[in-house]
């Protein structure tokens, strides 16, 4: 496994507008958003990073207006469940 470390100023820390407490655990959720939305991670990375589980995931999408990558393999299997899910 590939860790980073990533070093934010004191000064730009303490600008961001969340009590500092939570900053350690909102910053690595806030880039998995933004990786994904520029379509530079998938979900299941961004949700690995963000430490959410798909539903809470996809609740900050919607938060945060950032379109869901949809693939046609996934379109396919939500047909397919929503048929047998009707039978």
């Amino acid at each position: 496994m590939m860790a980073i470390t990533l070093s934010i100023p004191d000064e730009v820390a303490m600008a961001i507008k969340w009590p500092q407490k939570q900053l350690d655990r909102q910053l690595p959720i806030e880039m998995a958003f933004a990786l994904y939305g520029r379509g530079l991670v998938s979900m299941g990375s961004a949700r690995r990073l963000a430490k959410l589980d798909k539903w809470a995931f996809l609740e900050g999408l919607a938060e945060r207006q950032i379109e869901r990558h949809y693939s046609e393999h996934e379109l396919e299997e939500d047909i397919e469940y929503a048929k047998t899910d009707s039978e």
